[in-house]
C-alpha cells in the first residue's frame, strides 16, 4: 500500500465492476481519484465512499465534450493528472450475420472510440512522466464467436496503445494495455447465468478459475506506480492462463446452433 501516494488518477468506468475495485484500490495505496460514470447513483455512492479522497462528474466516453470535460474538472481541481485508466466499455452477443449495424456501432463506439477520446484528452491533459492505462480484454488477442464488435474493438485498443506510447514517450508518458480474461462483475453476469459457459473457461484457463475485479485491479496499480518505470507498449494478459486455450462456443452455449 502507498505507492500512488500524492498522485492524481482518472478513471472512466469507475462506479462499477474493474473500474470500481481500480478505483478503491488506488485510493488504497494513496492516490485522489477523478471518477467518470454514466451512472450518476453510482458516483454518487462513490463520494460517500471515499470523500475528499475523490471527486465524480458523469461522462459518456462517446461524447468528446463529456470526456474533454471530465479531463478538465479534474485538472482544475486537483491541479494535475498523474494516471488515467480507460476503463469504460459494455460487451454485446450476435452473430455477424445477425447482428444490427446499430449495435456494431455502440460497441465500437464505447469500446474502441470512448478509449481514443480519452486517450486524445486525457493524453494531453497527463503529466509528463505519467502512466496510461487501456483496459482491453483476453477478446483483443482470442476470438469468440458471436463477439464481433467486442473482439474487434478490444483489437484495436492494442494497438491504440502501442500508437499512443509511441505518440507520448517523448513526454515520458508510458501506455500500457491490460487484458483480463473471465472476470465476474455485474458485466458478466448473463455469461454467468449459462453454466457451461463459466465451465469451459474455468477448463480453458491453465488456473482453472475466473477472476475478482481486485485482482486486475491489483495490476493496474503496478502499472500506475513508479515501479513500472520502464514498462510501455506493454499488452499485459491477466487471463489465469486463458489465452493459452480457446474461447467457449457461445452460440453452442446458448442454444443457437449444435
Amino acid at each position: 500500500m502507498g505507492n500512488l501516494t500524492g498522485k492524481i488518477a482518472l478513471v472512466t468506468g469507475a462506479a462499477s465492476g474493474i473500474g470500481l475495485a481500480i478505483t478503491q484500490r488506488f485510493i488504497a495505496d494513496g492516490a485522489r481519484v477523478i471518477a467518470g460514470d454514466i451512472d450518476a447513483h453510482g458516483l454518487e455512492r462513490l463520494k460517500e465512499d471515499f470523500g475528499t479522497a475523490i471527486v465524480t462528474q458523469v461522462c459518456d466516453v462517446t461524447q468528446e465534450d463529456d470526456v474533454a470535460q471530465l479531463c478538465t474538472f479534474g485538472k482544475s481541481t486537483f491541479g494535475k493528472i498523474d494516471i488515467v485508466v480507460a476503463n469504460a466499455g459494455a460487451g454485446t452477443y450476435g452473430l455477424i450475420t445477425e447482428l444490427p449495424l446499430s449495435e456494431w456501432k455502440r460497441i465500437i463506439d464505447l469500446c474502441l472510440t470512448g478509449v481514443f477520446l480519452t486517450l486524445k484528452h486525457g493524453g494531453a491533459a497527463i503529466s509528463d512522466g505519467g502512466s496510461i492505462i487501456n483496459i482491453a480484454s483476453l477478446n483483443a488477442i482470442q476470438p469468440s464467436r458471436g463477439m464481433s464488435a467486442y473482439c474487434a474493438a478490444k483489437a484495436g485498443v492494442s494497438m491504440l496503445t502501442q500508437v499512443s506510447a509511441m505518440e507520448l514517450g517523448p513526454r515520458g508518458v508510458r501506455v500500457n494495455t491490460i487484458a483480463p480474461g473471465l472476470v465476474e462483475t455485474n458485466a458478466t453476469s448473463g455469461m454467468f447465468a449459462v453454466p457451461v459457459v463459466i465451465e469451459e473457461f474455468v477448463e480453458n484457463a491453465t488456473l482453472s478459475r475466473f477472476a475478482q475485479p481486485a485482482e486486475i485491479a491489483s495490476v493496474a496499480s503496478f502499472l500506475a506506480s513508479d515501479e513500472s518505470s520502464y514498462m510501455s507498449a506493454s499488452f499485459v494478459s491477466v487471463d489465469g492462463g486463458g489465452n493459452t486455450g480457446r474461447y467457449p462456443n457461445l452460440p453452442r452455449a446458448f442454444g443457437q446452433i449444435n
